[in-house]
């Protein structure tokens, strides 16, 4: 029996699958306040996806501090902040909240034969970690295979870093043909556009439908409930131009 053909499925973390609130926010203060040694009067726009170091980058940038001290700050700020995530475990889970249809749409996807489901997040890797454990999502997810932004603080590079993984763990080779990538943001799209793979985008975040769809989205969802609809617009994005 042939075995079935190997789609990599590319899911983002915040704003599609979970949403944490303040938390994000209150860790980047604190982490700031440690290393600068003040409080953080400006805090990274929410929502833009955009990658945790560059996010840390700019939370250093609008408060003042220095570009000759950027890059001796930068890094520490990059080393501790999982840390002070982890000690708000707890409330992930009391204060997260997981989005409509998104544990029964990863259900549904790990299901189906060849698919391999894994994550491209602008998440540090123990951070993304973290939000998954929160709410029991690891399971449906091959984590070792997955982009994060400690891999590369350039979002669309982190599709070539989760094929390579998966080529080297599966030995299936994933291109654009064989790759998608489901997300909310104008980064998940932009992270398609330049790493060559298609993007599902899920207007369950900040960007309204009609922004994902102009930004060049291949098909855009309201959200994940319609399984059956998630399920076509994959088949539909990996397979159309074979």
């Amino acid at each position: 029996m042939t075995a079935a053909p190997r789609t990599l499925v590319l899911w983002d973390i915040d704003r599609t699958l979970l949403y944490v609130g303040d938390i994000d926010r209150q860790v980047y203060r604190e982490t700031f306040t440690e290393i600068v040694g003040r409080p953080a009067e400006r805090l990274p726009a929410r929502g833009t996806g955009v990658t945790m170091p560059l996010a840390i980058r700019s939370l250093l940038t609008d408060n003042g501090v220095p570009e000759a001290e950027i890059p001796h700050l930068l890094p520490r700020m990059v080393e501790l902040l999982p840390r002070r995530l982890a000690s708000h475990t707890e409330d992930l889970r009391q204060q997260g909240v997981l989005l409509p249809g998104a544990v029964s749409a990863l259900k549904n996807v790990q299901a189906q034969p060849g698919y391999v489901p894994t994550v491209v997040t602008g998440n540090l890797k123990p951070n993304a970690l973290l939000k998954l454990q929160a709410f029991d999502l690891t399971g449906f997810l091959d984590t070792e295979i997955g982009g994060y932004s400690s891999d590369n603080d350039h979002r669309p590079s982190l599709v070539a870093v989760a094929q390579t993984r998966a080529h080297a763990k599966y030995g299936t080779r994933f291109s654009r043909s064989n790759t998608v990538i489901i997300g909310d943001s104008l980064e998940d799209v932009r992270t398609g556009l330049e790493g060559e793979a298609p993007v599902i985008a899920v207007a369950s975040g900040k960007t309204s439908a009609v922004d994902l769809a102009a930004a060049g989205a291949d098909v855009v969802l309201d959200s994940l409930e319609d399984v059956p609809r998630l399920l076509e617009a994959i088949t539909t994005v990996t397979h159309s131009g074979l």
